[in-house]
């Protein structure tokens, strides 16, 4: 009986240890938990206060392991890492911060704007503690920080292929967290009132001219337009005008700038103009042995004519080839230039 007896009494006593510490544990766990909700509470309050008075906040290393990096965390941020201050020289920079603050301010103002997306900025000169702990060493470059997790490779934007105009950062912010954005751009008066001042001056001449409106049947003067317009559309301002792409890239590490794209996939502003002017030269090239076999002008000039037109035509070959070799690795054939 008295077997039995201490049997029961160490059950009860373990038993009731086993209730006292799952009463604690549960105690210590609600506690946690207040403790993670009240300060998730305080982080998105504080993010939104932020946002109520710049689309995109401005974080250094403090704020951004604290409000990005350290958990609890229940919101996108969607990043901008960049170099703005002068010493830096980063154009690109600049037209990209441009497009993020057209981004960021047309979903702050939109009527779907919730706190499950944030945008913020890190630049180099106030936050170079966060460069170096995720070992970036170019700006501007974006990343997506999710709500849950670390970043995947998905989650770094692809600048160089798509550009970073404000459309095309907003489709991938939607890839990313399934947050719709309409872009709104502020109204720019400068395309029309460039369009009207040039109807203007076409509509003086043909006024000043409206006794003698020849010049509008010369067919040089509509090859002449027909060409410029050729020019512009196989040198790639098309591309420019959908995909927003940076003028020229520069290496922050180097210092050294890259006015013609490494890939086929895109290209910059810069080797655009390029682009434009090497075909001109060609076609400049071309018009110039056209004249010299046809003209009636005597032989010297003729001849003269002939080899620039050669000249023209084999230097600004040779360097469009040499820049599509560049783009098109593996290409086997030069000319003139490797």
């Amino acid at each position: 009986q008295s077997t039995v007896a201490w049997i029961f009494s160490r059950m009860f006593r373990n038993g009731f240890l086993l209730l006292l510490m799952s009463v604690v544990f549960y105690h210590e766990h609600a506690n946690a938990q207040k403790k993670k909700e009240t300060l998730l509470s305080e982080k998105v309050t504080q993010m939104m206060e932020w946002a109520s008075k710049r689309s995109v906040i401005r974080m250094n290393g403090d704020k951004f392991r604290r409000f990005v990096k350290a958990p609890p965390r229940n919101y996108s941020v969607v990043i901008m890492f960049t170099a703005l201050q002068p010493q830096r020289q980063c154009g690109v920079c600049r037209q990209a911060d441009e497009e993020f603050q057209v981004l960021a301010n047309s979903w702050r103002y939109s009527s779907a704007f919730t706190n499950r997306v944030f945008f913020a900025s890190v630049d180099f000169d106030e936050g170079s503690d966060v460069f170096q702990m995720l070992n970036m060493n170019s700006a501007p470059t974006f990343l997506h920080f999710p709500s849950k997790g670390k970043p995947r490779r998905s989650d770094t934007y692809e600048l160089q292929v798509r550009g970073f105009a404000a459309e095309q950062l907003a489709r991938w912010v939607a890839d990313r967290t399934d947050v719709q954005i309409r872009v709104i751009r502020p109204p720019n008066y400068a395309g029309p009132l460039l369009l009207g001042f040039l109807l203007a001056v076409i509509g003086g001449l043909a006024y000043l001219r409206r006794h003698n409106l020849e010049f509008l049947f010369n067919r040089n003067v509509w090859a002449f337009s027909a060409l410029c317009f050729v020019l512009i559309m196989t040198s790639g301002q098309m591309w420019n005008h959908i995909r927003g792409p940076p003028y020229a890239h520069k290496n922050p590490s180097t210092g050294q700038v890259s006015y013609i794209h490494g890939s086929s996939q895109a290209q910059f502003v810069a080797e655009t103009h390029i682009i434009l002017l090497f075909n001109a030269a060609v076609t400049m090239g071309i018009v110039l042995l056209c004249e010299a076999a046809t003209s009636d002008m005597d032989i010297g000039k003729r001849k003269i004519m002939c080899i620039a037109g050669i000249g023209l035509v084999m230097l600004f070959f040779s360097w469009l080839l040499s820049i599509f070799r560049a783009k098109y690795h593996g290409y086997p054939y030069s000319f003139l230039m490797s």
